[in-house]
């Protein structure tokens, strides 16, 4: 991953609606879940968690797909994982760490 595209995806997150929305996707899985029911359960207005899904998508951490009448959006795993792992490359020099870094999501 390209130290810019970390840097769009860390703009994403460090906004307390983005990281909820994105944290909802993450456990919805790769079944994704819909705007409705996605403003339903985080009780944000439509029009503010279209912006939302709007800018985590522009960061590559969202994909959308249109499934009959619904658009259903999910986390994009694959560049989540990526995320965690340019994170966490070379930690500790090389050492053996404290901290477990946690495993990718197989998602």
């Amino acid at each position: 991953m390209e130290e810019q595209d970390v840097l769009k995806a860390l703009a994403a997150l460090a906004q307390s609606s983005r990281l909820q929305v994105f944290r909802a996707l993450v456990v919805a899985g790769p079944a994704g879940m819909t705007p409705g029911t996605m403003a339903e359960g985080l009780g944000v207005p439509a029009a503010t968690l279209s912006f939302h899904l709007k800018e985590l998508m522009h960061a590559g951490l969202v994909s959308q797909e249109r499934v009959g009448r619904h658009l259903v959006y999910r986390a994009a795993f694959d560049r989540m994982n990526a995320l965690l792992g340019y994170l966490t490359a070379h930690c500790c020099q090389g050492a053996e760490c404290a901290v477990s870094a946690p495993a990718p999501c197989a998602c």
